[in-house]
């Protein structure tokens, strides 16, 4: 015989806990499965986890750089690398649990661990049980992409994934994927003290970014002695004795990298394949992701689909603001949508790139006469004195309308100033208003009034 509940949750990424804990506010009996750790991606092996290993890095690169600060330390620096692991593992712990006692605890809510699959429109079985709701949401998420590639089965390879349970120095990672997740590991590892090569298909790296921005971020990366290997467009794995080999096809540069550990970093899928959406009848798209409309909504009445499985977001804060807009919608009579949201992420590389709106390539695309801005770090105060000045920040904005169209920042605190140009972007202002604005010395973010009086019209 069938539980029946008003609404039932899978996956306890982003989304699903907050969506919970609306819903339960609201009187709804609730079911939240998870079949494995609580917090999803973010939690276990994505933000929290990675970042933190960033920190220790960082801190591993500062020491380093001591005696340009006059500071004096006795000896070479060095990393225990079991001991990173263990403070990665302790933080990224403290907030999977912290997330699991979250959803445990509200009011009619029963949780079950277990893998769930549809067997209709509005039933799920999980563990041998069957669960009815009128409602249910799908926050499962997604994982590192593998794609085909000659040799790859013959030999070991990580994901973002299994980079989480190295607690040892790799002599050389060879990491293949020069976007996001591959170069921040890349530069991670650097530091650590390997070895590092960093293989792209493309010809430049983040490709997705404008081309000066490719070309800073490339130029920090072998400031550091990281390899960048470019136009890889034929692939191969082998086994090299103990090690491994790379074929990479090379427009030039030599035909082969060799490398004691291979990273693949190259994309990432949705954990769609097997959850039984064809006996529910929900449509997904050729690559697998949910089809959901500007409210989240699948194909079928009564099921939405929240987070990196919809494929309307590949961020933590996209997959929170998913719950936002399908709460709104159901809960407040607020008719919330994905396209009220400005595209905005960060790579979290040192320096960081802080990134809100269009790239100066899709603004020109558009049509729009545009003005843009730019500034080097090296011109900022604050980056200077911090010893910390690689990078620039860059805006663009609409030459009629007065509005910004988007910006890059790669410099100290990026990640962090490019809210006060997304801010002013969502509450639709003339870039004036910031132009004008009197910001605080000495910061990096008094630039960006200084940045918008430089407007041009580029070449």
């Amino acid at each position: 015989m069938a539980q029946g509940f008003d609404a039932i949750i899978i996956g306890t990424g982003q989304a699903g806990p907050a969506l919970a804990e609306r819903l339960s506010g609201a009187g709804m009996k609730l079911a939240v499965i998870e079949r494995a750790r609580f917090g999803g991606t973010c939690v276990n092996t994505g933000c929290i986890p990675t970042k933190t290993l960033i920190a220790s890095a960082y801190a591993a690169q500062l020491a380093r750089r001591a005696a340009e600060y006059g500071v004096t330390i006795g000896g070479p620096v060095a990393v225990d690398m079991k001991r990173v692991k263990a403070r990665k593992d302790e933080i990224s712990g403290r907030s999977s649990n912290g997330v699991e006692q979250w959803v445990r605890g509200l009011a009619n809510t029963t949780v079950y661990q277990g893998h769930a699959r549809f067997e209709s429109a509005h039933s799920v079985r999980v563990n041998g049980e069957l669960l009815e709701a009128r409602q249910i949401f799908v926050n499962v998420g997604g994982r590192a992409l593998v794609p085909p590639m000659p040799g790859l089965d013959q030999v070991p390879f990580l994901t973002n994934t299994g980079m989480m349970d190295v607690d040892f120095l790799p002599e050389h990672l060879i990491v293949i994927g020069g976007s996001y997740i591959g170069l921040e590991f890349g530069q991670m590892y650097r530091r650590f003290g390997a070895r590092v090569t960093v293989v792209e298909k493309g010809p430049r790296l983040i490709q997705r970014e404008d081309e000066d921005v490719s070309q800073a971020v490339r130029e920090i990366l072998e400031a550091e002695g990281i390899d960048i290997r470019l136009n890889a467009n034929c692939l191969s794995a082998r086994r090299d004795g103990a090690h491994l080999a790379v074929g990479l096809d090379c427009a030039s540069g030599a035909p082969e990298v060799h490398g004691t550990h291979l990273l693949m970093a190259v994309g990432r899928v949705p954990n769609t394949d097997d959850l039984g959406l064809d006996k529910a009848g929900v449509e997904t798209d050729a690559r697998g992701y949910i089809k959901v409309d500007e409210q989240l909504r699948t194909s079928v009445p009564g099921i939405w689909a929240l987070g990196d499985c919809n494929g309307r977001g590949a961020f933590t804060h996209t997959s929170y603001n998913d719950h936002e807009i399908v709460a709104a919608n159901l809960l407040d009579n607020d008719p919330r949508k994905v396209s009220d949201r400005i595209a905005a992420y960060a790579m979290f590389i040192d320096p960081p790139l802080g990134r809100a709106g269009m790239t100066e390539a899709e603004a020109r695309q558009s049509g729009r006469k545009i003005l843009v801005g730019t500034r080097p770090m090296s011109r900022v105060g604050r980056a200077v004195e911090r010893g910390e000045s690689l990078g620039f920040m860059k805006v663009v904005v609409d030459a009629d309308t007065r509005m910004i169209l988007g910006a890059a920042i790669l410099g100290l605190t990026g990640d962090e100033v490019i809210h006060s140009i997304l801010d002013v972007m969502y509450a639709g202002a003339p870039y004036t208003i910031i132009s004008r604005a009197m910001h605080i010395h000495p910061t990096v973010s008094e630039l960006i009034p200084t940045l918008l009086q430089e407007l041009r019209v580029p070449d």
